[in-house]
């Protein structure tokens, strides 16, 4: 039985993940930071055999301990402070979580190995904000990075560290530049979680407005339940690489509110929607559209889900959680 260690389980990616590795009869362990972690009971009742380790990707003998204890065959980075907006108000700890996190995960992992022998493959979730102020359409592999937000920052140390570990040590350390991937299980702090909940309490007569920023920028949307199958794949190859995990197509703010208003058969949304200066990013990245041919040329994957879909899976699910609220 196979066995691998996921950092930051509690997130939509950390749940789609560890479901796909049961299915395929890993044993998986999941770290978790803080004894009394609030989010301990979502992990609890969606993959319940997951077995929780303690520890703090800010921690290295946190983590030490954490490898010793699940002999991982696999560890998947995917701890993060991931909120954009947040890492504007908190650099600094962005920073240490997001970017130097990943010096300490990768650390841990080549501690264990000279210590124990046993190769570890690792993954590092990478992201389409390194791209930022975007230099060339769409982005690949190759693409020039230009973050502009802390959180593609730290992101941009995080992806080259991973890379410098692979060539240093000869680890088997990849990373998945995921362009923005959505699904019930997204925090409602995202946008487009912030809209199917808006959505579905406005078809309610729960709320009347959503108050949102920049309803232009174009983003690549994708389903997490698809990408986390590529970051599987990426540690089944031979050798370890770099992969634009994507959709290849872009759509915008007012597209998707366009496809959520639909989904709950709701008049335009002009009516709903209120733009606030406080929602606009200082250096707002207004395009990421991936391009995922490497991806599919040798993992074998393909995005299964579509837009329309993916926006109508949200709004739906929300109606069903909004209406056992009411």
């Amino acid at each position: 039985m196979p066995r691998a260690l996921i950092t930051g389980i509690t997130g939509q990616d950390g749940l789609y993940l560890a479901e796909l590795l049961l299915a395929k009869g890993y044993e998986v362990f999941g770290l978790m930071r803080g004894q009394n972690n609030p989010r301990r009971s979502i992990v609890a009742n969606a993959v319940p055999d997951v077995r929780i380790l303690t520890g703090d990707l800010t921690d290295l003998s946190s983590l030490l301990r954490a490898i010793d204890k699940a002999e991982p065959d696999e560890f998947y980075n995917l701890g993060a402070i991931s909120f954009v907006a947040y890492s504007w108000e908190n650099a600094h700890l962005t920073s240490q979580v997001t970017g130097h996190g990943v010096l300490n995960a990768l650390d841990a992992v080549r501690l264990y190995q000279e210590d124990s022998g046993k190769a570890v493959r690792f993954y590092q979730a990478s992201s389409s904000e390194m791209f930022g102020r975007v230099q060339e359409v769409p982005q690949r592999e190759t693409t020039l990075l230009w973050p502009r937000s802390p959180y593609g920052v730290a992101k941009v140390f995080g992806h080259y560290m991973t890379i410098n570990y692979r060539e240093s040590y000869g680890m088997h350390a990849s990373s998945g530049i995921l362009f923005n991937h959505e699904s019930p299980r997204r925090g409602p702090e995202f946008v487009t979680r912030k809209i199917s909940q808006a959505v579905a309490r406005i078809k309610l007569g729960l709320q009347d407005e959503i108050v949102l920023g920049n309803l232009d920028a174009k983003r690549d949307w994708g389903f997490a339940g698809d990408y986390v199958d590529a970051m599987w794949r990426m540690l089944q190859q031979d050798e370890a690489d770099d992969y634009v995990v994507a959709t290849g197509e872009t759509h915008s703010i007012e597209e998707f509110l366009d496809a959520a208003f639909a989904v709950a058969e709701l008049p335009d949304w002009r009516g709903h929607v209120r733009q606030a200066p406080e929602f606009m990013r200082p250096a707002e990245v207004d395009l990421l559209i991936g391009d995922p041919a490497k991806a599919k040329a040798k993992l074998g994957w393909e995005p299964k889900v579509a837009f329309p879909e993916l926006v109508r899976m949200m709004v739906e699910s929300d109606l069903v959680e909004q209406s056992s609220k009411r």
